[in-house]
């Protein structure tokens, strides 16, 4: 008999100490040290992650604005088509004109140099 209650009473000790260590393992406390150190450990991480997301997105936003700026030079240059004709149309009047100044500059010169000579040569010729 005494055997029978050595081993309740041993049963009751293993028992009560088990359910103690189930408690102390599970305890909020032990709960929330287990999650700090996770958050320590994962933390950096984390931050760098989001650093290195934050610099992609402006290196992305970036590039987004080029390309619509690129496309909107590129439209704004198709419907310019018109005025390159209009500048190319003056550039060729204006070329004409620059012939025709020239040509009747150099007719006027030819008459006055020759002008020149008749007068020239008649003041030699009186002057003989």
């Amino acid at each position: 008999m005494e055997d029978q209650e050595m081993q309740l009473k041993v049963r009751r000790v293993t028992d009560k100490f088990t359910e103690s260590m189930y408690v102390l393992a599970n305890e909020p406390s032990v709960a929330l040290y287990r999650l700090q150190e996770h958050v320590r450990r994962s933390l950096p991480e984390l931050v760098q992650h989001k650093t290195d997301m934050q610099s992609w997105e402006e290196q992305s936003q970036g590039a987004i604005y080029t390309v619509e700026y690129a496309c909107s030079a590129v439209k704004s240059m198709t419907n310019s088509s018109m005025y390159f004709k209009n500048i190319d149309s003056l550039l060729r009047q204006a070329i004409t004109m620059k012939e025709q100044i020239s040509n009747s500059q150099g007719r006027r010169k030819r008459t006055m140099d020759s002008g020149m000579l008749k007068e020239g040569g008649e003041k030699h010729s009186s002057g003989m």
